[in-house]
């Protein structure tokens, strides 16, 4: 088990809309530098929680801390600098498709830097070619693969050096081929960053791939009934549910899975 510190605390988090439960009481640690999963069955509300993480979605109740700081009970000028830590990856790249990729990547630096537009486009250089998209500045995102449009949303995402990184399905439309690449490049920049990442995701490869730790939410019972490495998971863990979940076995109700 890690013993680097705490970078992420979700301490008893319950997700709602109005009366409708999501997710109640969830609670799990990130450690920093690790890679973390966010899992579970379609429905479960992997996507809101992490919606809550960023500062998105207040919670019903509980609260969300980085570095021991709360999110949701801070001042908005102190969750506004919290959330200049983050890069994000939604599931469509959300990229603006008037703009050339060296403009999509160099927009946040024109915004919140006060570099010069030749430096700017320094670091737009060199983040694309982190993501192996180097000498593809000048090209709009309807003239590249999907894969090549999701690489280029996470050259944004790290545009400002961020400590920590969330991802939505990044490998959501992807060709096994091009998930793999992915994971690769995920892989890369957390050596290569330091960076704390937190993704969800409910592809099995992605996740025995890239994943140190993990959560497992539950639709049925609306709680997370499972945290650890999901390989361990996947062979050792209490609940059928989680099992039959990694190793693509038919569904198993809650009730009958402890």
């Amino acid at each position: 088990m890690s013993t680097e510190p705490v970078a992420i605390a979700v301490d008893r988090v319950t997700l709602a809309f109005g009366q409708d439960v999501v997710q109640r009481d969830v609670s799990f640690v990130v450690r920093r530098g690790e890679i973390f999963v966010i899992m579970g069955g379609s429905g479960c509300g992997k996507s809101t929680l992490l919606r809550s993480m960023i500062g998105l979605l207040a919670p019903a109740a509980g609260e969300v801390l980085y570095d021991g700081k709360p999110l949701w009970a801070a001042e908005d000028t102190q969750r506004s600098e919290t959330q200049r830590r983050f890069g994000i990856l939604f599931q469509s790249g959300a990229l603006w498709s008037s703009l050339t990729l060296a403009e999509n990547v160099g927009l946040p630096l024109s915004q919140y830097t006060a570099l010069k537009s030749r430096e700017i486009a320094e670091v737009v250089s060199l983040k694309l070619a982190l993501v192996g998209l180097s000498g593809f500045e000048d090209y709009y995102p309807s003239e590249i693969s999907g894969g090549m449009r999701k690489r280029a949303g996470l050259a944004r995402a790290i545009a400002l050096d961020p400590s920590i990184l969330f991802f939505d399905e990044p490998s959501a439309g992807l060709d096994p081929i091009n998930s793999r690449h992915l994971d690769d490049v995920i892989l890369e920049l957390r050596s290569g960053l330091g960076a704390t990442i937190v993704l969800v995701t409910h592809e099995l490869a992605s996740i025995f791939a890239i994943a140190d730790n993990s959560v497992f939410l539950d639709a049925e019972t609306h709680t997370a009934i499972a945290h650890g490495d999901p390989r361990n998971l996947r062979d050792h863990a209490a609940n059928a549910k989680v099992r039959a979940f990694l190793n693509r076995g038919p569904p198993v109700s809650t009730a009958a899975g402890g």
